[in-house]
């Protein structure tokens, strides 16, 4: 008789104790039934290698990985997906019963669901994106946004380096814009990105001019705490098509739970709440 195993997944970071994510897929195995648990899970740098190797062997079928491991777990896994390469970074395990450590990344999929969601009349090849941010969720964005179809991205960072650095990858399809023109670049865009962390409860506010927005754009932050951001709210006073960083945080996190237990779980009003 073979003993049933009860699988086990978690999210490692440093900090740890800000994220959503056990929450959510805690509401997730209630409602699907499942035994089986999630656990937050703070990882010291140094020790990340060694608690990644030991997991499978403590029943965990895989994980998620938030900052500042999001880069490092790439060197550790056995196998990294063409699409976490592509952005730089992943955020999902998928632990093999062979002991095969394999690194994913679906924040595109989560951005691109997401928007998708909140603005369903939103063409990608309408026009140009503003893209707010370089960082790794930019690169998410942006390779979810080139996948689409959009003809052109202008980037905009507060380090231009960064920017041109992005650009070399994803090619022509980039314009790189320098941050103090970033207002002139919103008006004839048919959707603006925030992907940084300015406006951020507890961090700097974000301070571009924001009088090109027009109900003919679609806005979206990836900062999810306040829920309306400045941005977001200065684009629902223009009468722009508003949507929220907090679908992509439930959304991305869709694939991980199908692949470790079984379901296919549902991002609707009760998830949200679950994480509110």
């Amino acid at each position: 008789m073979t003993e049933h195993k009860i699988p086990l997944a978690g999210v490692i970071g440093c900090p740890i104790a800000h994220s959503k994510s056990p929450q959510l897929h805690r509401h997730w195995l209630r409602t699907h039934e499942i035994d089986g648990h999630y656990m937050p899970m703070h990882v010291e740098p140094e020790d990340l290698e060694s608690v990644v190797r030991m997991m499978p062997k403590m029943g965990f079928v895989g994980a998620n990985v938030t900052i500042p491991h999001k880069q490092a777990i790439m060197e550790i896994a056995d196998k990294v997906t063409d699409r976490a390469k592509l952005m730089g970074a992943a955020n999902t395990l998928i632990f093999h019963e062979d002991g095969v450590i394999v690194a994913d990344n679906t924040d595109g999929y989560g951005f691109i669901t997401n928007l998708h969601e909140g603005a369903p009349d939103w063409d990608a090849k309408s026009g140009p994106a503003t893209v707010l941010g370089a960082g790794g969720a930019s690169r998410a964005v942006v390779a979810s946004l080139i996948e689409a179809g959009v003809p052109e991205i202008r980037l905009c960072n507060r380090t231009r380096s960064r920017a041109e650095e992005m650009a070399e990858t994803f090619g022509s399809k980039i314009t790189v814009v320098d941050w103090v023109q970033a207002g002139n670049v919103i008006e004839d865009a048919t959707l603006v990105v925030n992907t940084t962390s300015l406006g951020m409860v507890g961090q700097r506010r974000l301070r571009v001019p924001l009088d090109g927005l027009h109900s003919g754009i679609v806005v979206t932050d990836l900062v999810y705490t306040p829920l309306k951001t400045e941005l977001l709210q200065a684009a629902e006073d223009a009468n722009c098509t508003v949507v929220d960083g907090l679908g992509m945080l439930l959304h991305q996190a869709v694939p991980g739970f199908e692949r470790w237990f079984g379901q296919r779980p549902e991002v609707n009003d009760a998830a949200r709440a679950a994480v509110m």
